[in-house]
């Protein structure tokens, strides 16, 4: 007689080892970093959309805001790129809900990965580009006028400020994501949402020149203090304060909505 040893299978997106979905992680962020090779079209949505914001606030809104372009632009850029980064999170919710549509999430749980590793990897990568856009639009600025004041260790801050800000605001954008029935849907929420958000802060204006009731809501705003904390780490200055309610605003964000992402992660995959 022979005795037959079977193998248990391995279950695919099961538990596995920290260290194991950490290079899963970084595997799939890899793989949708490589994926701009085949589509260059979407280094260019990272690429074109900063540079025309940056143009367009500087040379349309400068004279009109503060007398001159160059004026404007050393109050508006780091405004400008909150904004633009507040926007790019809303591609990660939109490439998350087209690849759930095209069964990409279906093909990726019958592998023996980490069920969270595709969508953590996306996060890590859409921050690198989130990364890029920065340093283009600050590269863009500096070659119009731009000067920054508060030396390279005050933009290195200010990049890794509104890269973790970025991080927890993906976090809402998974959920949208995941509930939204097409990307056209997420697309009208994200616009609906941050325009918004965004237009009613100190990111292109000063919260003074505001009504009243108007200046309440956006001492408060989350944007504003983004805003407010990666200039005056770009320029120099008092930036105590809106570094802590940033990182508060980024805790927050995340508390809430990571474990709502992940729930309604789980139910779609």
């Amino acid at each position: 007689m022979t005795a037959t040893t079977l193998t248990p299978p391995v279950t695919a997106s099961g538990r596995v080892p920290p260290l194991a979905g950490m290079r899963q992680t970084f595997t799939m962020a890899w793989r949708s970093l490589v994926a701009v090779k085949h589509n260059p079209l979407e280094l260019v949505d990272y690429s074109i959309t900063p540079i025309m914001f940056v143009f367009l606030f500087t040379y349309v809104l400068g004279g009109q805001m503060a007398g001159s372009p160059e004026a404007y632009l050393k109050y508006a850029l780091p405004g400008i790129i909150v904004q633009n980064t507040l926007f790019m999170t809303m591609y990660t919710a939109m490439a998350l809900n087209t690849d759930l549509t095209k069964g990409v999430f279906d093909r990726l749980r019958s592998l023996p990965i980490a069920r969270s590793a595709p969508l953590i990897g996306r996060i890590t990568a859409d921050l690198a580009k989130h990364l890029w856009a920065l340093v283009l639009m600050i590269g863009l600025g500096l070659a119009l006028g731009f000067r920054i004041t508060g030396g390279f260790g005050g933009f290195l801050l200010g990049a890794l400020l509104v890269t973790v800000f970025a991080a927890a605001v993906s976090w809402s954008a998974v959920l949208i994501g995941m509930l939204a029935g097409d990307a056209e849907k997420v697309q009208a929420f994200a616009f609906t949402l941050i325009f918004p958000i965004t237009f009613t802060s100190s990111a292109f204006v000063v919260v003074d020149t505001m009504p009243g009731w108007l200046q309440a809501w956006s001492d408060v705003n989350p944007v504003t203090h983004l805003s407010d904390a990666f200039r005056g780490l770009l320029l120099g200055g008092a930036v105590a304060e809106p570094v802590m309610w940033s990182l508060v605003w980024a805790a927050g964000i995340a508390v809430v909505f990571y474990p709502l992402a992940m729930r309604a992660y789980r139910a779609k995959v």
